[in-house]
């Protein structure tokens, strides 16, 4: 088992989420976003420069958290965008040694219009396509549980598995997403539930490959995101169940918190960043003490 994380939420720039990392003693970034860019869309100085900090820091890219097939991508637009950025990063995830890429199933409505046949065999047609280009690259996509068709319930990120059948995919399951996201299930009607993360994980974890930690909760129909284990998002139960599974594979941080917890004196936006970062990552590691009785 290894800790990681959504290091852009410490801060743009390269050098403060390395910085950020190893305060946290941790030597793996889930690396999403940069001041130039992720790695598909930085030029090739920018993505030099970012290897040569990289290496000099002893610090490894364990997953690569892209924006293909992501919540800016519609269901109802050309694919294309999406196919590009796997084959550009490649090349450079192979520089980096990353062998792990963060993928989506496209944005779609929020209704019961996304469960009809023609909406879920274009999906599988553009998930079989992504897969194919990572057996070519020899990556593996993670899906995640998002905003997206297959995180509209448990039963589409099973029905996407099924369907395309491919060891090039598997899953990355977000802890927080599913506080919410509704649960628009194959013949359920509205108005919908939200979703029950404890309910998804289980029924989905034998093809979870990593994880996501993120909690939330859902005050006045909007989600406000809290500390690990203080949110609907069954933190602590599902780590205990993994670990008691187990599960050897990576615990991301993508804490989305926008107010600083414990430390007054922090006013500047950067700096409440920063410290909301570090902050996540060190209640993290507590959760995983308490849960195998002693330190991570």
């Amino acid at each position: 088992m290894y800790l990681t994380g959504f290091a852009d939420e410490a801060g743009k720039d390269i050098d403060i989420q390395i910085r950020a990392t190893r305060e946290l003693g941790w030597s793996n970034i889930e690396l999403r976003a940069t001041s130039h860019g992720n790695i598909a869309e930085m030029t090739d100085e920018h993505f030099e420069t970012l290897c040569g900090k990289l290496d000099a820091a002893g610090v490894s890219v364990n997953c690569f958290g892209s924006g293909i097939a992501n919540w800016q991508k519609s269901l109802f637009e050309p694919p294309d965008s999406s196919y590009e950025e796997l084959i550009r990063a490649l090349p450079r995830l192979e520089r980096l040694g990353t062998k792990m890429v963060r993928i989506m199933s496209f944005k779609c409505p929020e209704d019961a219009s996304v469960n009809t046949p023609e909406i879920e065999a274009e999906v599988v047609k553009r998930m079989k396509r992504l897969a194919e280009i990572a057996e070519d690259g020899g990556v593996l996509l993670v899906h995640e549980n998002c905003d997206n068709w297959g995180g509209r319930s448990y039963e589409h990120t099973l029905r996407i598995l099924e369907a395309v059948d491919s060891p090039n995919l598997r899953l990355v399951f977000d802890t927080g997403n599913p506080c919410f996201r509704k649960d628009v299930r194959f013949g359920a009607s509205e108005p919908f539930a939200y979703q029950d993360a404890w309910e998804f994980y289980g029924n989905v974890k034998d093809f979870i490959e990593y994880i996501h930690i993120k909690d939330a909760v859902i005050r006045e129909g909007e989600a406000s995101f809290t500390m690990p284990g203080e949110g609907d998002g069954h933190v602590v139960d599902i780590l205990s169940n993994l670990l008691g599974r187990g599960y050897e594979g990576g615990i991301s941080i993508e804490p989305h918190l926008s107010v600083v917890f414990h430390d007054a004196a922090v006013e500047s936006e950067a700096g409440v960043m920063y410290s909301n970062y570090v902050e996540y990552g060190k209640r993290l590691v507590e959760i995983l003490g308490q849960i195998k009785g002693g330190t991570v």
